[in-house]
């Protein structure tokens, strides 16, 4: 069966029931979307304070390729064996963009027998988040342009405006636009553009925010663009807006309860890509879990070098998380095009390159135990058409690195086929303190925050920007000098290049933008060509999505 006709298949558990049966949730706490879905009140969250934290365990991968690598699938068949081994454990996930659903990935919610369900809600519109985060950021772009129209008292510079407006999808016709067309009564003509709502500020700040008063602080402090004479920044609070956008997200910040096709708990919150955003799930969900479960399973997106950094020198960070071990996903598959394998010949064999696409793993690897000071567990998310002879190579290679390899079907057999994975973890957490290493202090500036993560985590030799960014960091360190950077990159290699596969070294990586995030605490540096705006391919996955007049959906993952 695909991975839509098994969720299709689940034999789910009303979710009121559920969260009272296994994490004793009273049914006053849950705000329920239908009988699989609920919000958990902020209320109940408060309450959990004063309980001690469980152990965190990160999910994270090598560098992804088109062959895919399987983090939300391992991260759901993990937290499942946790549970089958007598363990009180609860997954954090993001919730999937409609852009990616419809794009090239198709649907997010795991595969085979580890998903999360009802995948089909949870794909497509879920309980409304993506939807409250893209209204309350459009509203700040439109209180902006009606200020300015009306006489624009706070002498707005309309060339300086650094606030776009959002939509989540992927649509590259948006990415530069002209508004006000059409004359006086339109608005004032100028440039604008959209990005898709996973790169939003909101979306990073409804992630990062711990409470409603957290939250409607740090929408105030969003900088929304600068004064006419260029140095004096607006805030979104310059214009009243922080209330009213924190109205529209009075239910966003709720943290989602699910399941999985076990019947564990899960919750999954939040949604900003790693590759353009800072691709963690809230700080509200995580902190949640770590009260009520003794073991917490969450991911970061894309490969150890975008998601799982910024995991630790934002997330953590800012949050005071203190993880106690990683998992590295990968897949023969994936090591054999970081290898130089084409696409159609990855089920072939190919010994030789495996071999050399474990430059790729073993970066990633020595990132996360030297750099960011954690034990991490190797799993291979097996695919059938792994060879012995291939796995036995990995499993060798991984012995010389130090690491410990675990190969684990839980594609295919759910919690049981992850159950080797989750003893592994176990020995691992259990038997060390909980806490990780930062790549960069906060204290140094945000130049050398960029090129510490470019040198230690990339390989590069250096960054390079224009004189503008460069004076532009400098302005920035005077007042947000302690921001960690988010660097927007291509998620398909460690340099800029997407081309450049398995571990390349001594490139540049070239800085062409930075962006103030005032309201979610970083510095968002792009590099290279990084669009914060996707585009379709030529076949997108939406050509094969369907319904029948039953209600069914097909082709969505």
């Amino acid at each position: 069966m695909s991975d839509i006709e098994i969720a299709q298949h689940a034999s789910m558990q009303p979710i009121i029931g559920l969260a009272k049966k296994q994490y004793g949730i009273d049914a006053e706490h849950l705000d329920p979307y239908g009988h699989y879905k609920a919000k958990l009140s902020l209320e109940y969250v408060a309450s959990l304070a004063d309980k001690p934290d469980g152990k965190l365990i990160l999910v994270t991968a090598i560098s992804p390729t088109p062959a895919g690598e399987g983090k939300t699938t391992t991260t759901v068949g993990l937290g499942d064996a946790l549970n089958r081994l007598g363990k009180k454990a609860i997954m954090c996930l993001r919730e999937p963009s409609l852009g990616p659903c419809f794009g090239v990935k198709g649907g997010a919610a795991g595969g085979g027998y580890s998903q999360v369900v009802p995948m089909e809600d949870i794909n497509l519109h879920f309980t409304g988040d993506f939807h409250a985060i893209g209204v309350a950021h459009n509203l700040l772009a439109a209180l902006i342009d009606n200020h300015i129209h009306h006489g624009n008292a706070l002498d707005i510079d309309p060339r300086r405006i650094q606030w776009k407006r959002v939509v989540d999808m992927n649509d590259r016709a948006l990415r530069s636009i002209v508004v006000g067309m059409g004359g006086a009564a339109n608005g004032y003509l100028r440039e604008d553009g959209y990005d898709i709502v996973v790169a939003s500020e909101v979306m990073a700040i409804l992630c990062l925010a711990t409470s409603r008063s957290d939250l409607k602080v740090r929408l105030g402090k969003i900088v929304i663009g600068y004064k006419s004479d260029k140095i004096t920044p607006v805030y979104a609070s310059d214009l009243q807006a922080q209330g009213a956008m924190a109205a529209l997200l009075k239910d966003a910040i709720k943290p989602n309860l699910v399941q999985t096709l076990e019947n564990n708990i899960a919750i999954i919150h939040g949604g900003p890509f790693a590759n353009i955003a800072h691709g963690c799930n809230t700080v509200t969900a995580t902190k949640t879990a770590l009260k009520i479960a003794d073991y917490v399973v969450t991911e970061a997106g894309f490969g150890a070098d975008l998601g799982a950094e910024k995991f630790i020198d934002i997330k953590c960070r800012m949050a005071d998380l203190k993880p106690s071990a990683v998992v590295l996903v990968a897949t023969i598959r994936a090591l054999k095009f970081h290898g130089g394998v084409n696409k159609e010949d990855l089920n072939l064999e190919n010994v030789a390159a495996v071999e050399k696409g474990f430059q790729n793993l073993e970066r990633h690897y020595n990132n996360i135990t030297q750099h960011y000071g954690l034990p991490c567990v190797v799993c291979v998310n097996h695919f059938t058409f792994d060879t012995e002879a291939e796995l036995a190579l990995l499993e060798a290679k991984c012995k010389v690195l130090g690491a410990n390899c675990v190969i684990s079907k839980h594609w295919a057999e759910g919690g049981a086929g992850a159950q080797s994975l989750a003893q592994e973890i176990i020995t691992v957490v259990d038997n060390r303190a909980p806490g990780c290493t930062f790549v960069y202090d906060d204290n140094i500036s945000a130049w050398d925050k960029i090129e510490t993560i470019a040198t230690k985590l990339y390989g590069a030799a250096g960054i390079s920007a224009n004189a503008k960014i460069k004076a532009q960091l400098k302005v920035w360190d005077e007042n947000y000098g302690k921001f960690p950077v988010c660097i927007a990159k291509t998620q398909m290699s460690f340099s800029t290049n997407p081309a450049l596969k398995g571990a390349p070294s001594g490139h540049t990586l070239e800085i062409s933008e930075v962006r103030l995030a005032n309201g979610a605490g970083f510095i968002v540096a792009v590099a290279g060509d990084m669009m914060t705006m996707p585009g379709l391919p030529k076949q997108p996955a939406a050509e094969r999505i369907d319904i029948d007049d039953t209600g069914k959906i097909t082709g969505l993952f």
